[in-house]
């Protein structure tokens, strides 16, 4: 079984990526997942607050020491453009994992505005990232918003990357529109070449006692797959990006499905924090036993076979399995 794969313009060993997170933060574990069997890693994101506290910071303290002396005329302190403003050590990372890995290294930017902080994009590029991955985490709590603004907030941010850049750009998007697969090919056209299907946007809990809210981070579960399961199959041939599943992407069996549905590749976060990285060849040595003994030769041949990309209206497609799942639960009762 041939599982060579193609992702943002890179050929991949196989669709197993590993998503960002702990572990991809140090070499040591970096190494791991390599030898472990990972096709490419992505790195935890470097964030549009810390690209702007930190310039915030530095530009204070300059602006404080500037003429406070008639003898030092220009201040006591750099130009801001010449001074570290903190990017540094995710930018030395980059290097380091550039060094010591064979495969190819993805680079994480996460923010939700179009600022001057995506110029950060191009330092990662000049770093050695072989592709970046804008991981756009915006939630419309503004109730005054409109479906459109917040839509043409994703469109702006991704056109600006892409013009900062001239690797491989990649969205990670969540999967409150109202029109994925439209939205899909709107990001691919303002310069996205991979979407990757979804976000997971952590939902805070209260705490009863002190009556604050409190952060509650809950690794992904297998069901949770089955949402980006059905938008691949829809995007599957009508959106003209690559497409990446991630969040409840576990074992073999969530890799056959996603592969067969139209995925390039499948990124694993939770299932390695829970197993560690030599979960990988598990996955792996399921994925490949699965279509051998199906006699499929690669996984270019299973791509998108079970896909909606020959179903004249997904839509009502949709709509008939939703009719018949509720059916055959209550024939069940």
């Amino acid at each position: 079984m041939d599982l060579t794969t193609d992702y943002l313009g890179l050929t991949l060993a196989n669709p197993i990526v590993a998503s960002s997170s702990p572990l991809t933060g140090n070499i040591e574990s970096l190494v791991e997942l390599q030898e472990a069997g990972a096709a490419a890693v992505v790195l935890p994101s470097l964030f549009e607050e810390q690209v702007e506290h930190e310039s915030f910071a530095t530009d204070y303290t300059i602006d404080l020491g500037f003429d406070t002396n008639v003898e030092a005329g220009s201040g006591y302190f750099p130009e801001l453009d010449s001074y570290n403003t903190g990017t540094d050590w995710y930018l030395d990372k980059l290097r380091e994992a550039n060094r010591e890995l064979r495969i190819p290294v993805i680079a994480s930017l996460n923010g939700a505005s179009d600022g001057g902080w995506v110029s950060y994009a191009d330092s990662l590029e000049d770093a050695g990232a072989d592709a970046i991955e804008l991981n756009i985490y915006y939630v419309a709590a503004d109730v005054g918003a409109t479906g459109g603004e917040v839509e043409d907030r994703y469109l702006r941010l991704v056109e600006h990357v892409r013009q900062a850049i001239s690797i491989p750009l990649a969205v990670k998007i969540g999967p409150y529109f109202s029109s994925p697969g439209n939205m899909g090919r709107r990001l691919a056209s303002a310069g996205a070449d991979g979407l990757v299907l979804f976000n997971r946007f952590y939902q805070p809990d209260i705490d009863l006692d002190t009556l604050e809210v409190t952060p509650d981070l809950v690794l992904s579960s297998p069901a949770e797959m089955r949402l980006i399961l059905r938008w691949i199959a829809i995007m599957y041939g009508r959106v003209d990006a690559d497409l990446a599943a991630t969040s409840g992407v576990h074992d073999a069996e969530g890799v056959v499905k996603l592969i067969l549905a139209g995925a390039n590749v499948a990124m694993l976060t939770s299932a390695l924090l829970i197993h560690g990285p030599e979960h990988i060849r598990t996955v792996l040595d399921g994925v490949d036993r699965w279509f051998t003994e199906r006699d499929y030769v690669s996984v270019e041949q299973a791509r998108g076979s079970v896909s909606q990309r020959a179903v004249a209206d997904p839509g009502a497609f949709e709509r008939a399995n939703y009719m018949k799942t509720l059916l055959s639960y209550a024939a069940r009762s």
